[in-house]
């Protein structure tokens, strides 16, 4: 066997010993702990307040609007920070490849600030 399977095999045997171990703390801790349901302790606790009314309620739609948003430009920032670290071996094309996706990015996020949905109401 070459050393790179090697390295899989251990990498591999890492994943399968903490698989096990998981499921082995799992399954003990489902042997041994108490059971005692009942209808008191079925029921929503907030903060030691009794609760009131059903637990459903409609979020606004801006939320999620919001969070993909951010989510979006989270994710896109990640991709800054290999070609920053190699902006100087690069030269002036990826240079303005990483101009127009950043351009982009601008765009977006001024069509999101005019068209309402970064207002936190």
């Amino acid at each position: 066997m070459t050393d790179f399977f090697h390295d899989y095999l251990t990498v591999g045997a890492f994943i399968a010993f903490g698989a096990l171990l998981g499921a082995a703390m799992l399954g003990l801790a489902a042997l041994i702990r108490p059971s005692n349901p009942n209808r008191i302790k079925s029921e929503s606790y907030e903060c030691g307040i009794a609760p009131v009314g059903g637990g459903w309620s409609q979020t606004h739609i801006r939320y999620y609007v919001f969070a993909l948003l951010f989510l979006i430009f989270d994710v896109e920032a990640i991709f800054l920070f290999p070609w920053a670290t190699q902006i100087e071996s690069l030269g002036g094309g990826p240079l303005a490849v990483m101009a127009a996706f950043i351009a982009t990015l601008a765009l977006g996020l001024v069509y999101a600030w005019r068209s309402g949905v970064l207002e936190w109401e």
